[in-house]
């Protein structure tokens, strides 16, 4: 038998699926090169990884301080590294504790009424304006910058401002430095000047809530506050829109599950939302690779894991593909189910930096799904979609479909 290589190029997906099983039968992860920021273990296995998610000593302040760079597939952008979710404890603990004061389920439930009415509205939009149209600028990408304007309290009149400033933070080609620069600037500047106003008249939205968290006598400072909402925006707006496109693709090139998601929209919607984070890029039908992660960390001491030995100072990193297949931690996992109840996917990470906007995205998914099928049960593609590779998440830019 011949050791499972890894990285390893795009196939076609039934082999890909098989492929990673075999991978992860053989080790819990793999020692790579990535083409910035030098070696990094990638971890395969769900269990592996989710031992390595919830140990402490595999933090990210190296990166943060920039005594380390980030490895990954793409120069990582500077701004993220100063986001929460390169912090580590005790001041990740108490900025995330602050931020989920005002990001709670109840304030996404609470949100759920405008997403289905605003959801509508777009397809009431595409529908008179007749099809064929591109859903991801008209749908996708419209639903969750609406609700993450709202969430922020962002004014409407300024939203298509704050769009072009919000792609401009992935983008990792297509642009200059002084280009995404400029609109780093401007965007920070903005959110500032917002801070501001809502520290002097507080409204119901989250960056109120943030300008008046307290623990015991501390509030969050401008300079706290503005990574966390710059966090939010590249998870609210780029991703949740990526995974909304993908998931109608996914349902459109799959007959059977389609057909299942149209008896009962609004009851199968979280399933189908948990499948689409797990299975719904392999459910394309694409031809599927491996060698990408999540952001990594560095082991602070030497760590073993699974038998591996990891040492002190090597940084790691999990790979969501396999983890989501691990056939000891999913049942048939190369199967695209919508009805799935056991999901243990890892897309939205897990244990301590467990992604803060997962319950809105979760939302989001599961509304921009249900609503549109609802009203477009005949939805079908009008043409093939567009990926774009200027950008750090390589976004689905343009999917045109019609009813």
């Amino acid at each position: 038998m011949t050791t499972p290589e890894f990285p390893f190029a795009p196939r076609p997906v039934p082999e890909a699926i098989a492929h990673l099983g075999r991978l992860v039968a053989d080790r819990p992860m793999t020692k790579m090169t990535m083409p910035y920021g030098g070696d990094v273990w990638l971890v395969h296995r769900n269990s592996a990884a989710r031992t390595v998610l919830g140990d402490s000593r595999f933090v990210r302040e190296p990166f943060r301080t920039g005594e380390r760079e980030v490895p990954f597939f793409v120069p990582f952008p500077d701004f993220l590294r100063t986001t929460l979710q390169f912090e580590d404890p005790p001041q990740h603990t108490r900025l995330r504790k602050l931020v989920q004061k005002a990001i709670s389920p109840k304030r996404v439930a609470a949100m759920r009424a405008s997403a289905v009415a605003f959801a509508n509205q777009l397809i009431d939009d595409m529908v008179a304006k007749g099809g064929p149209r591109d859903l991801v600028p008209e749908y996708s990408l419209g639903l969750p910058i609406e609700m993450l304007s709202n969430l922020l309290g962002v004014p409407s009149a300024d939203r298509d401002k704050f769009e072009r400033w919000s792609a401009s933070t992935l983008a990792v080609a297509g642009k200059t430095e002084d280009e995404v620069a400029a609109d780093m600037a401007e965007l920070a500047a903005y959110m500032t000047n917002l801070i501001g106003r809502r520290r002097e008249q507080p409204q119901d939205d989250l960056l109120s809530a943030l300008a008046r968290a307290r623990e015991r006598d501390e509030t969050l400072t401008d300079a706290e506050i503005l990574p966390i909402a710059f966090l939010l925006i590249v998870g609210g707006f780029d991703n949740t829109a990526t995974f909304l496109s993908t998931g109608v693709l996914a349902l459109l090139r799959n007959d059977d599950q389609r057909d299942v998601f149209l008896a009962d929209p609004d009851g199968l919607a979280a399933t189908t939302a948990e499948e689409i984070l797990r299975h719904g890029g392999f459910a394309l039908g694409n031809p599927a690779g491996g060698g990408a992660g999540l952001v990594p960390f560095v082991a602070t001491e030497d760590v073993v894991v699974e038998g591996q030995l990891i040492t002190a100072g090597e940084a790691v990193s999990i790979d969501p593909s396999a983890a989501g297949h691990d056939p000891a931690a999913v049942d048939d996992p190369g199967r695209f189910d919508i009805t799935r109840k056991d999901n243990p996917h890892l897309t939205l990470s897990y244990g301590l930096h467990h992604c803060l906007g997962a319950p809105l995205a979760r939302m989001e998914l599961q509304v921009g799904l249900a609503e549109l099928f609802k009203r477009l049960p005949g939805l079908r593609l009008a043409g093939e979609p567009v990926f774009s590779r200027d950008v750090l998440t390589q976004p689905m830019t343009s999917l045109p479909v019609t009813w």
